[in-house]
């Protein structure tokens, strides 16, 4: 419990000197995400999983179907309490604008719950400075996400 805090502040401390410094170089330039098999076609519940983690690219939630009441959770911490405040972080959130690429994503559904696992590389000005693997899972009801739970896990050398 104490190391999976410690990772949780850490992770924290890492996303506020990014945007930070986000703030005066601009943002990363954005690329949408690559599955792992371009060939592969989305299921409708994918696709809204999709659009969310398109938007986490390009900073443009507005394909995004989010439910008023959405939340989500990333390493433990809540971080997203309703559907308009995670639509305005995806849009201008300096936590997203290191984000430079997403690639390698897997999705997956069972039961109205997509799973999406994906390599997100971060950075700025050009640079990137480091690589995590993203588990997500999207509860997703009447075409609106409702839960978006994150687990996040540094990718060294990736």
């Amino acid at each position: 419990m104490r190391i999976r805090r410690s990772f949780a502040m850490a992770a924290l401390a890492v996303t506020a000197a990014a945007a930070a410094f986000v703030l005066t170089a601009g943002p990363a330039s954005a690329t949408p995400a690559v599955s792992a098999d371009p060939t592969r076609v989305d299921s409708e519940l994918e696709a809204i999983a999709r659009s969310y983690i398109d938007a986490l690219v390009t900073h443009d939630a507005s394909a995004v179907p989010f439910a008023p009441d959405a939340t989500r959770v990333e390493a433990g911490l809540k971080t997203g309490f309703n559907g308009p405040q995670l639509r305005w972080d995806l849009d201008h959130g300096p936590q997203y604008r290191v984000i430079q690429g997403i690639r390698e994503l897997e999705l997956s559904e069972e039961n109205g719950v997509v799973s999406a696992r994906f390599l997100l590389d971060a950075g700025f000005a050009g640079a990137k400075l480091m690589t995590v693997e993203i588990a997500e899972t999207f509860e997703i009801t009447d075409g609106s996400i409702r839960t978006i739970v994150a687990h996040i896990t540094p990718k060294f050398g990736a």
